[in-house]
């Protein structure tokens, strides 16, 4: 009886323990898109660009194509009214997928649906942005 008492009581510390784990991988996921996002309209490139990760980097292998490539495809990301975090799903260890709302600079609502992933040093990067005009600001 004691032995099974002590199993539930291990396991149910290691489910609590993983919960913890995950709000903190999304927080420190959210933490990377809005440094990003604050160094977009700051104009630091060369920060903005730190956020990406490296299959990001492959395709943009300069802060000046990146930021070419966020000017010109992602206005709404690039020069924000305002945003905010929504939905956000877990995929697995060290894989998030983040929505963000945003209210971009011609006023209209846009949604972001940011990938992120784990790196080898722990930290997060971005692995890709879709883009979408949205109806509702629904989370």
């Amino acid at each position: 009886m004691r032995r099974g008492f002590f199993a539930f009581a291990f396991v149910s510390l290691m489910l609590v323990s993983q919960a913890f784990a995950g709000d903190a991988e999304i927080k420190a996921g959210q933490a990377v898109i809005d440094g990003q996002l604050k160094a977009l309209v700051a104009n630091d490139g060369a920060k903005a660009y730190s956020f990406a990760a490296p299959n990001v980097k492959q395709v943009f292998p300069t802060v000046d194509a990146f930021m070419n490539m966020v000017t010109n495809g992602y206005p709404p990301v690039r020069r924000p009214q305002s945003y905010s975090f929504g939905k956000v799903e877990q995929r697995g260890p060290g894989s998030i997928v983040q929505q963000v709302l945003i209210v971009g600079p011609d006023g209209k609502d846009y949604e972001a649906v940011y990938t992120l992933q784990q790196q080898p040093d722990g930290t997060f990067q971005i692995t890709g942005c879709s883009l979408r005009a949205s109806n509702s600001l629904s989370t």
